[in-house]
């Protein structure tokens, strides 16, 4: 319960300018401020006009509530007050409104801030006992001039320091562009020194790449020539030579083999960082590859006292009952990948076994090969490091054994080009295992060239893997421009294409297709962040979450379609020949 400070009632036009200038002086004695008590008063004037405006007076009761000045307003006459403008008004005066007692009373809630108080109870009602009631409704009108004249001067106050205010951000504002533009300026600098520098790059990539087949082509020739002088020298038809001298000349030509491993080896990385690696994938026998592959190596690793291991499951065939163990892969790169794997753990396994083993995990569709041994392992720090070229982890076992450190760098190399993964798993002094992963093909390709015009490198890389063994080959395109190019030079079967690229973007690039005679018949598949393109006539794929079969589906519709076009195009060339050679007949007639 609060304490009752005063009441009023309002019975004509002359109590509401009463209860008015009686509820701004109880604002200004509680401690409001002078635009809350304005606030106030005019809130009391709304609701007191709106009683009688409904022919209906009214009783106000001034209370003190702790922190809070309340003034109840009970209509007379049973007025219903409920949505009427002047309540509306009056709450957006004060912190608080409520309607009860059957929508006849109005409650009206103005917290006072708790250091604004200045005056005790008794004070105030004291100060309010001394008021005397305004006698016309003159002086209050004129009271409420001079409240609305203090009011305008605040208001111009405040023009003033806003125009102020106003003037110091536009020329904060004007600092700032000149700053930015002078920021862009340099920006561009930058940028076109990045270019440069890029272009350097690329240039000293190239020449590298050059520098590396040519000098590896060159190192070839002459030691072949060596190793086949070697083979005469050491072959049956040639003239005996001495203990000594045969066992220089064996000398020198394993160190020509080893020279010539290590040349083909420069080749073969150099070649595949220029990008010229194109896979050719065909049916492959899994059994007869890791066959092939341990009774190769298998000699080496007995003389170590290693035991090398094959071993293929038969679920890699399940869904071909009479392919046992086939696959679709480059048979080349996946050998030369399982070659090196086993090479290296045989290398650095002085006891125990290494064991190659391969298998299907459907959740993935992938065939999943593992080389286990029991070597002496690789350390934590450099299990990433091993696929660095000519890295070597550093030990005593790596004094005796011959390597280059090209092994495992090329290796996952190639198994990016059949879209693959190649990881290790390793403890030192417990062995390594490293584990490949291919794309489980079983049939061959259904589609032929597909080109995926991309500016996310990620996401070209993504969509290769999803469509090996899908198309015979994938052109990839960073932008729409060499997107064109691509397509000119080889025509696709279909394109993949991506609305956001550089230079010249998706929607622009199937527009320059329809435009064009040749590239018009190409049909198209559009990947975008956004699923929903109102208006789009290709098929729209969601560029995060897809999944494989959802865009070889779409891949397929897309190359059914065009082919359901080709035919009717051909059925109406068809009857319209046809029917011109009728016409031609009954005229001949």
């Amino acid at each position: 319960m609060g304490e009752v400070l005063t009441r009023a009632e309002i019975r004509r036009d002359q109590d509401v300018f009463a209860v008015r200038q009686l509820g701004r002086r109880i604002a200004e004695l509680v401690g409001l401020e002078s635009q809350d008590q304005i606030r106030v008063a005019t809130a009391l004037s709304e609701i007191g006009r709106e009683a009688l405006g409904r022919g209906a007076g009214s009783t106000v009761v001034f209370d003190l509530r702790e922190d809070r000045l309340v003034i109840t307003v009970d209509y007379l006459d049973g007025a219903d007050v409920r949505e009427s403008e002047g309540v509306q008004l009056a709450g957006r005066l004060v912190d608080e409104i409520a309607l009860s007692a059957g929508d006849r009373r109005v409650t009206l809630v103005k917290r006072v801030p708790e250091h604004r108080r200045r005056r005790s109870l008794d004070g105030i009602r004291a100060e309010l006992a001394r008021l005397s009631p305004p006698t016309a409704a003159l002086d209050v009108l004129r009271e409420q001039n001079r409240e609305l004249a203090g009011t305008l001067e605040e208001v111009l106050r405040l023009n003033a320091e806003l125009t102020e205010t106003n003037q110091g951000v536009l020329a904060l504002y004007n600092q700032l562009s000149a700053e930015l533009e002078e920021t862009n300026r340099g920006v561009v600098a930058l940028y076109a020194e990045l270019d440069e520098k890029s272009s350097q790059l690329r240039q000293a990539a190239e020449a590298r790449q050059r520098f590396w087949a040519n000098v590896s082509h060159e190192l070839r020739l002459p030691l072949n020539s060596i190793i086949g002088l070697v083979r005469l020298l050491l072959g049956s038809g040639a003239e005996p030579l001495t203990g000594e001298q045969h066992h220089q000349v064996t000398l020198i030509g394993a160190s020509a083999d080893t020279l010539l491993a290590l040349v083909g080896e420069l080749l073969d990385l150099a070649k595949a960082e220029s990008g010229r690696l194109d896979p050719q994938p065909s049916m492959v026998d899994v059994v007869a590859l890791a066959e092939g592959l341990r009774m190769t190596l298998q000699p080496a690793g007995r003389a170590d006292g290693v035991t090398l291991s094959a071993h293929v499951s038969a679920h890699v065939s399940d869904d071909v009952a009479d392919e046992i163990g086939e696959m679709f892969v480059d048979e080349t790169m996946l050998t030369t990948i399982l070659r090196n794997l086993l090479s290296n753990a045989l290398k650095f396994t002085e006891q125990g076994e290494v064991r190659l083993t391969a298998a299907v995990d459907p959740a993935m569709a992938e065939v999943v090969f593992t080389v286990a041994d029991t070597g002496v392992g690789i350390p934590p720090e450099h299990l990433e490091r091993v696929f660095e070229e000519f890295f070597q982890v550093p030990g005593p076992l790596q004094l005796k054994t011959k390597g280059t450190g090209l092994g495992l760098p090329y290796a996952r190399r190639l198994t990016e080009a059949i879209g693959g993964t190649l990881e290790l798993a390793s403890r030192p002094g417990e062995g390594t295992t490293a584990t490949l992963r291919v794309p489980h093909r079983m049939v061959t390709p259904e589609v032929g060239r597909v080109l995926v015009a991309d500016d996310d490198a990620g996401f070209r890389a993504v969509a290769r893997q999803m469509l090996f063994g899908f198309a015979t080959a994938v052109d990839e395109a960073a932008d729409g421009v060499e997107a064109l190019n691509l397509m000119r030079e080889r025509p696709p079967e279909v394109i993949l294409v991506d609305l956001l690229m550089p230079r010249l973007d998706g929607t622009a690039l199937l527009h320059r297709m329809a435009e064009d005679d040749v590239l018009c018949e190409i049909p198209a598949v559009v990947v975008s962040v956004v699923s929903e393109q109102p208006g789009e006539p290709h098929p729209v794929l969601p560029k995060h979450g897809l999944r494989r079969d959802r865009l070889l589906e779409a891949l397929r519709e897309a190359v059914r379609d065009r082919a359901v076009r080709d035919r009717a195009v051909r059925d109406r060339a068809g009857r319209h020949a046809g029917s011109v050679e009728g016409d031609r007949g009954g005229a001949h007639d």
